[in-house]
């Protein structure tokens, strides 16, 4: 019997080699990260599956902006929850079988400071002229070097309100799709009303707390490289291997690891296995088969792990 592994699927896994995210590019691009998955499927392994959705939710934003004066922009967690089942649509069709999508909301806090002071860039650049123009609808634009972009917040998820429903689909047998972009951003209000809200959820993090919510043995983040680096870009540059969640803490507090791009990745693989999971695995998407085999790519575990 395999195990049961989260497969967290970035960007590039959903999108055209230059991040074309035009339809024909984005079937393809599924079609050759499901081929991957269907071969864990194949050695025994149970999967579930969750993905970013930054370029698709940026294509519907900019229908938004366009139209806006013909059609009322929808708000941001409905383009999450659009985009959510657009991408579960072309995998299910490209992976077939017994598959599965959740819908699936995060529950963040009201009172993150994130929300005081939005800063995540989402969508396309615009002029200031537009840019004041959207602000009169409620949202928050801020000038950038090539022109003005919306920005939004992006809180720490605290619960992923349905992983009982794909925790309960995986029991049945299934192949789940689930928390699609970080989830569906909703807070909850004093009277226990559910509500979204206008945010990011790093994909990641939330990937983390997917995992340990349907009881998954390892978190595999699929990413463009084969290993996470120390010294990324610099003459001693360095793949990391198999490590310990204290070491790769003494990682983060030395630098390595860009906020935008890597630090996410490893904060949330450290954060599984601190939280009671097996191990986290970061690797590209071709090799994550050989990566659960313990032949390549970058292993947080508890227990005898060394840097190396």
């Amino acid at each position: 019997m395999g195990e049961r592994v989260l497969i967290a699927l970035g960007g590039n896994a959903m999108t055209g080699p230059d991040g074309n995210a035009a339809p024909d590019e984005q079937r393809h691009a599924v079609e050759e990260a499901t081929r991957h998955i269907a071969a864990l499927l194949a050695r025994g392994h149970q999967v579930i599956i969750t993905h970013g959705n930054g370029p698709q939710v940026g294509n519907v934003l900019l229908k938004n902006q366009l139209t806006a004066d013909v059609v009322p922009p929808v708000p941001l967690d409905w383009c999450v929850a659009t985009t959510q089942a657009t991408i579960g649509n072309l995998i299910l069709n490209a992976l077939g079988g017994r598959t599965a999508v959740v819908v699936t909301r995060t529950l963040v806090d009201p009172a993150d400071p994130a929300f005081a002071d939005p800063v995540k860039p989402i969508g396309r650049y615009f002029t200031e002229a537009e840019a004041r123009r959207f602000e009169r609808l409620g949202e928050t634009w801020r000038r950038f070097d090539r022109g003005w972009r919306r920005v939004v917040a992006s809180p720490e998820p605290l619960e992923i309100l349905d992983a009982d429903a794909a925790a309960a689909l995986m029991e049945d047998g299934f192949t789940v799709v689930a928390a699609g972009g970080g989830g569906v951003p909703v807070v909850r209000d004093p009277d226990g009303t559910l509500r979204g809200v206008a945010a990011v959820i790093d994909k990641d993090l939330a990937a983390a707390l997917l995992a340990r919510a349907v009881k998954a043995t390892t978190l595999v983040i699929a990413t463009n490289v084969d290993h996470a680096y120390a010294g990324y870009g610099t003459p001693d540059q360095r793949p990391i291997g198999r490590v310990t969640p204290e070491q790769m803490r003494a990682l983060q507090a030395e630098g390595h690891f860009a906020r935008g791009s890597m630090g996410p990745k490893i904060e949330a693989a450290v954060r599984f296995v601190e939280d009671g999971g097996e191990r986290a695995v970061i690797t590209s998407l071709e090799r994550i088969g050989e990566a659960l085999d313990g032949r390549i790519g970058t292993v947080v575990q508890t227990g005898g792990a060394a840097l190396r």
